[in-house]
């Protein structure tokens, strides 16, 4: 991990804080997006369609992930996303002050869509370049626990400080502009940090890349994922597998946050980031550790069926909400129910990806188009899912959540559970 001057650095001193500032923009543009809309009067129907469309560049980035690969060194790619998301999110905070906020943020949202895809890219490739295959594994769950705590600040500290500015100012623009402006500034910090602490992984370059590279074209990368074994089935689980969770979660926050008499729950700003953001995010972080402690313990392939059954059966409980409109602090343990289940299943969807990458000899660029793919499962069902709750209510709507997950029940007995490895050094 050394190269021109850098020192080699441990991986606790440079993991966390790439992968924090991989998960916060991921949380700010497509979760808190959503309250801080509901809050300044933007109805259902539009915030779950347009912020749906916020998940686009990630489902796009496959088509640029060979171009991180080739062009320039991901450790610089990191470091102009990370500026340029200081600028992003400055632009979108202020927009916020400004008369018709919502189509100019919106707009700056999307181009930190774009710019956080990338960044994501970079971060993913610079991991497999940066640690050993050992402390790959060793740090995959430290990653991804960075990731939800970045979750946490973002949905959680951020919402409850925008409530409290709310309660003490009245004034709703000034309060959100004032609590986006602080991962603004977060950012501009990180990428200064970056640039003096980041290693130089040897193969982190152009060179090494067009190597990599020699005879391959653009569209061979692309193509060669497509020629995987089964591939269709490994489609429709990352299409399927969160088909009801992504229906959900862009009407939980909305639903959390209105009047009983429209249905909802009827807490606070600072109650939904205590609520969801903080004690369901922090539970998701648990049962994302869990999930991945019982997989390296017990293997893929037993622990597939129960994290299945963890991550769609809690849907239930928002059916139960929807009906029973219970108080905040009954709310606050059934969401934490529902975010846990949902951390361990997703554990076994990020090592399917993951398994299914290393079987690739540009993993980069495999792992960039799954999870591009795995964004078009989450965008797709979001364009729908706000136009119909209004349409039906919450009540029905949570019935068809429930409804939603059978799909992802059918498809599991299809997808391949034995990969093979590959030469590391061959992978992108």
């Amino acid at each position: 991990m050394t190269e021109r001057g850098v020192p080699a650095r441990n991986p606790w001193a440079v993991v966390p804080s790439l992968y924090f500032a991989s998960g916060l923009p991921y949380i700010l543009i497509n979760t808190v997006s959503v309250i801080l809309y509901k809050r300044l009067g933007i109805d259902n129907g539009r915030i779950a369609f347009w912020t749906s469309w916020l998940y686009l560049p990630w489902v796009i980035k496959m088509f640029w992930g060979p171009v991180v690969d080739m062009y320039a060194t991901k450790r610089r790619w990191i470091l102009v996303t990370q500026a340029a998301l200081a600028a992003c999110l400055a632009a979108a905070a202020y927009s916020l002050l400004r008369p018709g906020f919502f189509p100019v943020s919106l707009a700056f949202f999307t181009a930190g869509a774009f710019i956080s895809a990338t960044q994501d890219i970079a971060i993913d490739g610079f991991y497999m370049l940066a640690l050993d295959e050992k402390d790959q594994a060793l740090f995959a769950g430290i990653r991804s626990t960075f990731y939800r705590l970045a979750m946490i600040f973002g949905s959680g500290l951020l919402v409850w400080v925008a409530g409290r500015l709310e309660t003490t100012t009245g004034n709703n623009p000034a309060s959100w502009a004032a609590a986006m402006s602080i991962p603004a500034a977060l950012f501009a910090v990180l990428a200064l940090i970056h640039k003096f602490f980041l290693p130089r992984p040897p193969g982190d370059g152009l060179q090494r890349a067009q190597q990599a590279q020699a005879g391959v074209s653009f569209w061979e990368i692309i193509a060669s994922y497509f020629r995987q074994e089964k591939i269709c089935a490994t489609l429709a689980f990352i299409l399927l597998y969160r088909l009801a969770e992504a229906m959900l979660v862009k009407l939980a926050a909305p639903f959390l946050i209105d009047s009983r008499a429209a249905g909802g729950l009827g807490l606070t700003t600072s109650q939904v980031g205590f609520v969801y953001g903080t004690v369901g995010v922090a539970s998701l972080v648990v049962g994302g550790v869990l999930g991945g402690w019982l997989i390296s313990r017990y293997g893929f392939r037993r622990c597939l069926w129960p994290m299945v059954l963890a991550l769609h059966l809690p849907d239930i409980f928002f059916l139960y909400m929807s009906y029973v409109q219970p108080p905040a602090a009954v709310a606050g343990v059934l969401v934490a129910g529902e975010q846990f289940g949902y951390g361990v299943g997703y554990a076994a969807f990020t090592v399917y990806l993951l398994m299914r990458a290393a079987e690739s000899p540009y993993k980069t660029s495999n792992y960039a188009i799954s999870t591009g793919i795995m964004a078009l499962g989450m965008m797709l069902p979001g364009f729908a899912s706000g136009y119909l709750q209004q349409a039906l209510g919450y009540r029905h709507f949570y019935l068809i959540v429930c409804l939603a997950t059978i799909p992802g029940f059918l498809v599991i007995p299809f997808i391949p559970t034995e990969t093979r490895q590959v030469d590391p050094t061959r992978a992108g």
